[in-house]
């Protein structure tokens, strides 16, 4: 019977669709269907809807396809026919899709959505403009349910369709979207009637409109892409972000948005994050045109007499050019919320209730929890937006928040191209003050009622400081009178926007209570204080950050306050961490220290703070941060930390005493899922980690490497431009500052009492703790310690760093510790009292050689830095007299020799270590000598691992390699003609002073060519030498393939160039080589004027004091004349007399 019911059900469905068929059967091919379509199925099509439901799907399917066919694919009627007909046909099939799952496939799916392709283009390119302004038309009608349709059908095919299919639907859509679009912004519509359009955009009829049709289409583009975005072609994604350009920029030439028109730019907005969000290719040139557009909604909404400001601008605010107290940065804060009140009660408040609450203060947050519990709400009234005027201004903040994201988005797709809209994004003046026209971000962020649009606004400023290149704001400078006529500098630029973020970020948490926003700041600040050049701003700007901070902290948060406590104690590190140091900040805490208050000119001090929350036991969440604050004063303010020490020590003493099993821990509040073990870890690193800056300060260590390069040194020329080497562990003493230098030598005479006092009392606590991090922090000190203060200790303390050290190394089995005792040994081994002990040099060498064999690579590069250390070591003692054991120096240049074939970090020190040896050994083969013997043996070796290591190794390795042969042509042992290889190894060098992008690189190769003394040392290379010198310092004016980070070493290779060149021309004379006599002869003329322009120099002041400026021009004039001299005598022998006299005048002029 229920067989029977359903047969009965699907009856007319049926004998429409067989008779239809029969008819086209009996029909000719050229007679039209439209009739036999509206008496068989258009005039019943209310039925055959309803008798739908009780059919199988594949037989609907397969009547709607032929359907289909029969009314687009055979039709040859007019266009109003086919419109009517086309009408009927998509509310047929629309009725039927909701009612039934058709069964599509790939022919299917082509046929259906060529048809209402079809359809719909015909129905959009026949709407009348009264027809778009009264929303009144069949045709539109007929489109909507056209992409109803395919939504409907998409839902059930998407799981199963292809990827082709979904592209071919993405197709129809963007053609949808561009129909649509040329018939609502059609020249006729456009320019026929002007006064209409004007009436249009200020209101338009929404349920049945062009807007809807590109509403929907634009919600279907952006949920495909949401699905199948990471699978689409380049083809794809750029036709689709073509197709979003052209809307977007029609509305960016638009005067006014239209005020109801939300949903369409919503769907818009969304669609347009979706594709944003997984570029597939560059989109530098729509970034611009995007970014115009998406501004018009910073303020999309906000009418001016409805406008809620959330921040009131500061009174008087005629100089906003700084931060400090005076901009009312410590004036209350109020909440521009009300107490909570549900979403359903806020409907029916309606736009009054702002009238009826007044404003809640900060103690209201206090106690009414409430608030916060309900802040993460996701209903479209957010909980978190406070006290709702209407439901229009709810949606309009959804476009708000949806342009925010797309800027975002254009962010983090090209975070290059996106700098050049920084001008247009961000303010370059008066950021406190209300921007009705001309919004920015940071209007959003301080003005925009809806606090889901201010969290949108921090995280983009967040995006876009992240993302910036890292030179982009180094360039940034801040001028008093930024602008020169009608054209402002973007180093000018760069420094106003600076300013007013800093304005306003910062009086953003001092207003603001609302933890979800909070937070953002907080991270918007690290970041804006990580990228701001504060030496090319004003000096007192970082002081006022940090008092900023510190005024925010001791107003304390709402709620629970341990996170957002330490964000900003967090951002208080990243002030105290910016390079260079701040004097203005330094004499700040200078003079804390000096009155011994807690509170300095009314305010809380800030190192009081810090001393204050480190010891905050109960929560190691604010003592880890606080630590690291302290760290970064020790690191950055050393001279500050000597003061210091007794507070420090008594700190850093509690922390490490946790430890100790005895204290209880139960009574630590622990965040994140963080255990009591992993908690106390963190603090207790962070603790040793201060511990170890603060002795690094007061010893004053300032690294183990030396500061100057030796060669350079030894150079009249080079001596010039003497670059100081940053040491990164090494205490920013900031020697220009002549207090600083006082206070660092103070620290380095008391340094070993500081020592003392952690040697017997701190370190021994967690030297042997249960955790690896820990261990490893604990044996780091030791490689601060300088050479004056290891040998100021007594006998016990020092055998005490060095077992340590040594066992760490040795016995230890984890990696990290196994590595900080390395790296305690490799700084040890360069102290002399060391050096000379061959006991410990030996123990050093086998805890380094053991390390090196070690399966982590962390453990190998420390191991072999120490091993370089150690041969350098012993390079110093035997220069100074010392004997050395052969075995050992043998035994080193196996294991070095080893690691030359490992990582580039590994190899780089692997080859200073041969280059260190290879200055002192012994390779006269020839006497009866065996260790001469072995040493000449590993010589070849040793060569060949070089000529290797250029090929193979990175910048790093080609520099060493260059300094190791700059060390192994000063052995005075060596025979450097008689090598084989010797041609080889001066062709590496002259390649890389010629092609080597890294002038440091250039530098090394043009010294080592300079180390020979003799003609005969340079064999037959020595022509080649000369040729290759002489076209460089031809085109040194245009040197190429050079990265711009190498361009600060330009003078120092321009002036070791000039070193090398003197050298082999004053050799020159005794060379026998024709054709470099000829080619001498040749570029006579060049060396003249080079020559000539060389002397003009010697007179030029220097930056040294008189005794060695007299002295460094004594010698440049002496180097100078000998290769005048040599040439005049080469001349002179090959008979060019008149050369020889232009060289001869040239010679008299400078003595």
């Amino acid at each position: 019977m229920e067989v029977a019911g359903s047969a009965a059900s699907g009856r007319t469905w049926r004998i429409a669709f067989l008779t239809l068929r029969d008819e086209t059967l009996m029909t000719s091919s050229h007679t039209s269907f439209l009739p036999l379509l509206d008496n068989l199925i258009f005039s019943n099509s209310s039925t055959l809807i309803t008798d739908v439901s009780q059919l199988p799907p594949h037989e609907v399917t397969s009547d709607v396809m032929l359907m289909l066919e029969l009314a687009v694919g055979k039709t040859s009627e007019g266009p109003q026919d086919m419109a009517d007909t086309f009408v009927k046909l998509c509310h047929l099939i629309n009725g039927v899709s909701h009612r039934v799952g058709l069964e599509m496939n790939s022919s299917y799916w082509t046929l259906m959505l060529n048809s209402l392709g079809r359809m719909v283009e015909l129905f959009v390119g026949k709407v009348s403009t009264r027809e778009v302004q009264s929303g009144n038309s069949a045709s539109i009608r007929a489109t909507i349910e056209c992409l109803e349709t395919i939504r409907c059908i998409c839902n059930t095919y998407r799981r199963k369709c292809s990827l082709s299919d979904i592209v071919q639907l993405v197709k129809f859509l963007l053609s949808v979207v561009e129909w649509s679009h040329a018939s609502l912004y059609s020249p006729s519509y456009s320019s026929g009637n002007q006064r209409c359009a004007a009436e249009s955009e200020s209101k338009i009829p929404r349920d049945y409109s062009l807007w809807e049709v590109q509403t929907i289409a634009f919600s279907m583009i952006g949920d495909l892409f949401s699905s199948f975005g990471t699978s689409f072609q380049v083809d794809t994604w750029q036709s689709t972000i073509e197709v979003l350009r052209k809307v977007i920029d029609i509305l960016a030439s638009k005067t006014l948005l239209v005020e109801d028109n939300v949903r369409f730019y919503t769907a818009l907005l969304d669609c347009l994050h979706m594709v944003l969000m997984d570029p597939k290719c560059s989109i530098s040139d729509h970034v611009a045109g995007f970014v115009a557009g998406l501004r018009k909604f910073f303020t999309y909404g906000l009418s001016d007499s409805g406008r809620t400001q959330t921040m009131h601008p500061v009174a008087n605010n005629k100089d906003n050019k700084l931060i400090s107290p005076s901009l009312g940065l410590t004036e209350s804060r109020k909440s521009e919320s009300g107490p909570y009140r549900p979403p359903h009660l806020r409907k029916k408040d309606g736009p009054n209730i702002l009238k009826s609450e007044a404003p809640v203060s900060l103690s209201s947050f206090e106690h009414n929890s409430s608030f916060v519990e309900h802040m993460s709400s996701d209903s479209d009234y957010s909980d978190s937006d406070g006290s709702v005027k209407n439901e229009d201004g709810l949606r309009s903040s959804k476009a708000r928040v949806a342009s925010i994201i797309c800027i975002q988005d254009l962010c983090q797709a090209d975070p290059k191209s996106f700098t050049a809209q920084w001008t247009m994004l961000l303010p370059t003046n008066d950021v406190l003050q209300p921007r009705n026209y001309e919004a920015n971000l940071m209007t959003c962020l301080l003005f925009d009622p809806y606090l889901k649009a201010r969290i949108a606004s921090a995280s983009t400023l967040a995006a876009m400081l992240d993302g910036a290149p890292s030179v982009f704001l180094q360039i940034a400078e801040y001028k008093e009178s930024a602008r020169h006529g009608s054209f402002t500098a973007l180093s000018s630029s760069l420094g106003q926007i600076l300013m007013q973020l800093h304005s306003g970020i910062l009086y953003s948490i001092q207003r603001e209570n609302r933890r979800r926003l909070l937070a953002p700041l907080f991270k918007i600040l690290i970041l804006l204080i990580s990228s701001t050049p504060y030496s090319r701003m004003p000096v007192d700007l970082l002081p006022a950050v940090i008092s900023s901070l510190q005024t925010r902290i001791e107003a304390g948060f709402p709620g629970d306050q341990t996170g957002l406590l330490a964000l900003a104690i967090s951002c208080l590190t990243a002030a105290l961490s910016t390079s260079p140091s701040s004097l203005p900040l330094q004499e700040m805490i200078l003079v804390e220290i000096s009155t011994g208050t807690v509170e300095t000119r009314g305010k809380p001090a800030i190192l009081h703070t810090i001393f204050q929350y480190s010891e905050q036991v109960t929560s190691p969440m604010i003592s880890f941060e606080a630590l690291q604050a302290l760290r970064a004063v020790s690191h950055n303010y050393p001279n500050v930390i000597v003061a210091c020490w007794e507070q420090v020590s008594t700190i850093v003493y509690k922390m490490l005493r946790l430890t100790i099993p005895e204290v209880p821990r139960r009574s630590w509040d622990l965040h994140g899922g963080n255990t009591v073990g992993s908690a106390v870890e963190k603090v207790v690193t962070a603790a040793i980690k201060v511990l170890d800056e603060c002795l690094r300060a007061i010893s004053g260590f300032n690294g183990t490497e030396d500061p100057f390069d030796e060669k350079l040194l030894n150079e009249p020329f080079g001596s010039d431009c003497i670059r100081t080497k940053k040491i990164s562990s090494a205490p920013s003493y900031g020697l220009e500052d002549p207090e600083i230098a006082k206070y660092k030598l103070k620290a380095c005479r008391s340094g070993d009492k500081e020592w003392s006092e952690a040697i017997e009392n701190h370190l021994p606590i967690v030297l042997n703790h249960s955790s690896p991090v820990v261990r490893a922090a604990s044996v780091t000190c030791f490689a601060g310690i300088t050479s004056s203060v290891f040998s100021s200790l007594s006998k016990q303390n020092q055998d005490f760093i060095l077992s340590s050290s040594i066992t760490a190394a040795v016995k230890d089995e984890a990696p990290t510790v196994k590595s900080a005792g390395c790296r305690a040994i490799g700084v040890m081994a360069c102290f002399p009292q060391i050096s000379h002990s061959a006991e410990i040099i030996t123990k050093f060498i086998h805890a380094a050689e053991i390390n090196t064999h070690n399966q982590f690579v962390s453990v190998r590069i420390t191991a072999s830095w120490a091993l370089a250390n150690i041969c350098d070591s012993i390079r110093h003692c035997i220069s100074m007299g010392l004997s050395s054991d052969s075995a050992l120096i043998a035994s080193l240049a196996k294991c070095a020799l080893r690691l030359t074939t490992d990582g580039d970090k590994v190899k780089s020190n692997a080859v200073r270590a041969l280059g260190n040896l290879s200055r002192f050994v012994q390779f006269e083969s020839n006497l009866l000598n065996s260790a001469s013997s072995r040493h000449s043996h590993w010589l070849d070796q040793m060569v060949q691992a070089f000529l290797s290591c250029v090929t193979t190794g990175n910048v790093k390795v080609q520099w060493n390699v260059c300094h190791a042969l700059n060390n192994l042509f000063q052995n005075g042992t060596l025979r450097l003609q008689d090598m084989n290889w010797a041609p080889s190894v001066f062709s590496i060098l002259l390649l890389l002073l010629r092609d080597s992008s890294n002038y440091k690189i250039r530098i090394q190769a043009a010294a080592a060519l300079a180390v020979p003394a003799s003609i005969v040392q340079y064999g037959t290379a020595f022509p080649d030498v000369v040729q290759s010198l002489e076209h460089i310092l031809e085109n040194v004016g245009s040197l190429q393939n050079s990265v711009p980070a190498s361009y600060q070493y330009r003078v120092a290779l321009e002036k070791q160039l000039t070193s090398t060149t003197l050298h082999v021309l004053g050799l020159s004379s005794a060379t026998d080589n024709q054709a470099l006599k000829d080619f001498l002869i040749k570029k006579a003329t060049f060396f003249e004027e080079w020559f000539k322009v060389l002397c003009a120099s010697l007179g030029e002041i220097s930056t040294q004091s008189e005794a060695d400026s007299s002295s460094n021009k004594s010698q440049k004039t002496e180097i100078v004349c000998k290769a005048i001299k040599s040439l005049v005598d080469l001349y002179e022998a090959m008979n060019h007399h008149a050369i020889a006299e232009r060289f001869k005048k040239l010679l008299n002029s400078i003595l």
